[in-house]
C-alpha cells in the first residue's frame, strides 16, 4: 500500500523534515565531500569509467553516507535496495539477495546499501561475500566505526574504503542558505548566533538543518536571537565519543601525546573532552598513572606519588570536586621533565631474560639460609655495601656465563641527570684496580 500511494505521488503532500525536503539530487549537491566527489576524486573517477565497486564509507553521522550511496545508484543506473544492519536480520538479508538475483537475470543490476554495517555479526558480514564475487550486488556500506577494527578482513579486502569527513563550517553555512532558500526566509539570528549553531552541530549536516528547522518554527515576528539565548531553543548536539569504541582510544592517544609532547593547554583540552563526553574519569586516571611512570618516569620520581595521590583524592572527593585533581595531574604531568629511560631500560632487560633463560644468580647474589645451601657455596664472596668505601662493594650481580649489559642510559633532563651522575660513578669505581667488572 505505501508503495501505491508513493507511486501515485501522495507522499510528497505529507509532512517532511527540512532535513529530508534538502537531500542532494545530484552529487554535485552534496557538501563537504569534495576530495571523494570532486573532478578527478575517487568516486568520480569510478563513475566516468563505468565500474563502481563494492565501498565502505567511513564517517561520523550526518555527513552524506545514505545519500551518496544513493547517488551512486542513481548514476550507475543501479535499483537501490536499503537495508539497516541494527533492524535486519537474515531473512531480510535473504529477501534482497533474492530480488537481485531476478534482476540480475533480467539484466538489471542492485546496489544494495547497508547502514551500520559494522552492528552485523562475522557470519552475517561474510554471507555478503558470495553475492559480491558474483556480481549478483554492488555492496555499499556505511559505518561510524573504524573498519579496520570492525568489518571482516574478508570482506575489506573486496572492498574499497572511502573516508567521509566532518562537515567544517564552509559547508555547514552552505546547508543553512539552502534551508532559508527552501523556507524563503532568512533564519532569526544574529551573526554571533549562526556561528555558534555551527559549532553547537559539531560537523553533523543533518542536525544543523534540524537545529534550523527548530529556528524557522520560532515566531516570524521575534527579533534575531542572541548567542547566549539560543541554548533556550535548541539544544546542543553531544560530541561524538563512544567509550567502546575508537574515539575513545583517539581521544586516549592524543590526551598521552600531547603530555609527553609538554603541551599543557592541549592535553587539558583532550582531559576534558574525555570527561564531557562520558569517560569513566578512573580510565583517564589510570591512563595518567601510566603516563607519570612511562613518560615522566625518573625525569622527575614525584609524578607517579603525585598521580596515585590524584587518584585518590577523586575517590575521595567524587563528582564535580574530583575532576579538580584530575586537571592538576594533567597540568603537572605536562609541565614536568620528561624521561621514558626506565620504561626503555626494563623493555630492553625483559627481551634480554626472553633470550638468555634460566641463568643462576651469581653465587654471592644468593642467600644461604641453610648449611647444605652454604656447603654449595651460595652467598660466597658477597661483600655487604654498606660496610664499603663510598657504600659500593661493586659486585657484578649478573649471571657468571652472562655479559654484563647497559640497560639504563638515563637522560639529561630533570632528576634523571642526577641518576646518571650516579651511575656513571659507579662504573668509574667498577674500572678501578681491583673492581669488579
Amino acid at each position: 500500500m505505501t508503495d501505491l500511494f508513493a507511486s501515485a505521488g501522495l507522499d510528497q503532500a505529507a509532512p517532511r523534515p527540512l532535513a529530508d525536503r534538502l537531500r542532494p539530487a545530484s552529487l554535485s549537491e552534496v557538501v563537504g565531500q569534495d576530495h571523494l566527489l570532486g573532478e578527478g576524486a575517487p568516486l568520480r573517477r569510478m563513475l566516468q569509467a563505468g565500474r563502481l565497486s563494492s565501498i565502505i564509507l567511513w564517517g561520523p553521522p550526518g555527513v552524506g553516507k545514505t545519500t551518496i550511496a544513493r547517488l551512486l545508484a542513481g548514476e550507475a543506473d543501479l535499483d537501490f535496495e536499503q537495508i539497516s544492519a541494527i533492524f535486519s536480520g537474515v531473512a531480510d538479508l535473504r529477501k534482497v539477495f533474492e530480488r537481485a538475483k531476478a534482476r540480475r537475470a533480467a539484466g538489471k543490476g542492485t546496489l544494495l546499501f547497508v547502514d551500520e554495517i559494522h552492528r552485523f555479526n562475522k557470519a552475517q558480514q561474510d554471507g555478503f561475500l558470495p553475492h559480491v564475487e558474483a556480481g549478483v550486488i554492488t555492496l555499499i556500506g556505511a559505518t561510524t566505526e573504524n573498519p579496520s577494527f570492525e568489518l571482516n578482513a574478508a570482506l575489506l579486502s573486496r572492498a574499497q574504503v572511502f573516508t567521509l569527513k566532518r562537515l567544517d563550517e564552509g559547508a555547514l553555512e552552505k546547508l543553512l542558505a539552502r534551508a532559508e532558500q527552501e523556507e524563503g526566509r532568512s533564519l532569526p539570528l544574529t551573526s554571533d548566533a549562526r556561528a555558534t549553531l555551527r559549532v553547537m552541530a559539531d560537523g553533523d549536516g543533518r542536525f544543523v538543518l534540524n537545529l534550523a528547522e527548530e529556528l524557522f518554527a520560532e515566531p516570524r515576528d521575534r527579533a534575531p536571537v542572541e548567542a547566549n539565548d539560543l541554548g533556550a531553543i535548541i539544544q546542543r548536539r553531544a560530541p561524538i565519543y563512544d567509550k567502546g569504541q575508537e574515539s575513545h582510544y583517539n581521544l586516549a592517544s592524543a590526551l598521552q601525546k600531547s603530555i609527553r609532547g609538554s603541551d599543557a593547554d592541549a592535553a587539558l583540552y583532550w582531559a576534558a573532552r574525555m570527561l564531557v563526553g562520558g569517560e569513566d574519569p578512573k580510565f583517564i586516571l589510570r591512563r595518567l598513572v601510566v603516563i607519570a611512570s612511562e613518560d615522566v618516569g625518573n625525569a622527575d620520581p614525584q609524578a607517579l606519588p603525585i598521580a596515585i595521590a590524584a587518584k585518590s583524592a577523586y575517590e575521595f572527593l567524587g563528582q564535580p570536586e574530583g575532576e579538580i585533581a584530575i586537571g592538576q595531574l594533567v597540568a603537572y604531568l605536562a609541565t614536568a621533565p620528561k624521561s621514558n629511560r626506565s620504561h626503555v631500560a626494563f623493555k630492553m632487560a625483559k627481551a634480554s631474560a626472553r633470550e638468555t633463560g634460566s641463568l643462576a644468580p651469581p653465587p654471592h647474589a644468593m642467600n644461604a639460609p641453610t648449611k647444605l645451601m652454604k656447603s654449595l657455596g651460595y652467598s660466597d664472596g658477597y661483600v655487604y655495601d654498606h660496610d664499603a668505601d663510598d657504600g659500593f662493594a661493586g659486585l657484578n650481580y649478573f649471571p657468571p656465563d652472562m655479559d654484563r649489559q647497559t640497560f639504563y642510559q638515563p637522560s639529561q633532563f630533570g632528576f634523571d641527570k642526577e641518576i646518571a651522575k650516579r651511575l656513571e660513578f659507579w662504573a668509574r669505581k667498577r674500572r678501578e684496580p681491583g673492581g669488579k667488572q
